[in-house]
């Protein structure tokens, strides 16, 4: 149980502390968002954070809802514009 505490279950490393941000399009309405409790926002991109442990299930949940991940990059890191250079 490698980076998993005894105690708590819970891992211990830096790792599952991360949060990345995914930026998606194409999001529509369907079933499985219909449940939640919040309006769903339509717009051209829609920033997720999602933390590293559940990268996976949320990429799983963005492909069923019809979405396409642009970009995924670690919470805090700056977006810069390429076309200056």
């Amino acid at each position: 149980m490698l980076g998993t505490s005894v105690i708590s279950g819970r891992s211990t490393s830096l790792s599952g502390n991360r949060i990345f941000v995914y930026e998606v399009t194409g999001l529509k309405q369907n079933d499985e968002n219909q449940l939640n409790n919040y309006p769903f926002r339509t717009s051209s991109s829609v920033f997720i954070q999602v933390p590293y442990n559940r990268m996976n299930q949320e990429m799983l949940r963005i492909s069923r809802m019809g979405g396409k991940i642009v970009s995924i990059r670690p919470l805090g890191e700056s977006v810069s514009d390429d076309s200056d250079e």
